[in-house]
């Protein structure tokens, strides 16, 4: 790259600021230290007891901002994705991490395979009805 700040355009783009590839937030990484399964739809919550996150100097401004977002409303991972605006690899990545730190935790919906069958609610209702 040139002195003259050819290598400037390169990495800056006026509208969006300074462009960061999505494995630098990662640090190169396509999964967590003890990696979870997050579904899209899987919730997000800030633990109640967790401080201010700005204070972790181990923290990226992406962690920050996603302990922050889930501090007064739960958010699947779906949307954290829509608001930080990046990928959903590296939102996986970024919560594994908060989750290894104890700082979010995650609850996934139940699998429709472990949901009762439709028939034996149906059941129920009517010897309920029956009574």
């Amino acid at each position: 790259m040139s002195a003259d700040g050819q290598g400037r355009n390169h990495w800056f783009d006026d509208e969006a600021g300074p462009v960061v590839r999505p494995y630098a937030m990662t640090r190169g990484r396509t999964t967590s230290e003890g990696q979870h399964r997050l579904d899209l739809i899987a919730v997000v919550v800030t633990e109640p007891d967790t401080g201010d996150p700005e204070s972790d100097p181990t923290l990226s401004p992406e962690h920050v901002e996603i302990v922050g977002l889930c501090r007064d409303v739960p958010q699947s991972v779906a949307e954290l994705a829509a608001e930080l605006d990046l990928p959903i690899g590296v939102v996986r990545v970024l919560i594994g991490d908060l989750v290894h730190a104890e700082l979010v935790h995650v609850t996934r919906p139940v699998p429709p395979a472990e949901l009762p069958d439709e028939s034996i609610l149906r059941d129920v209702i009517n010897g309920l009805r029956a009574l």
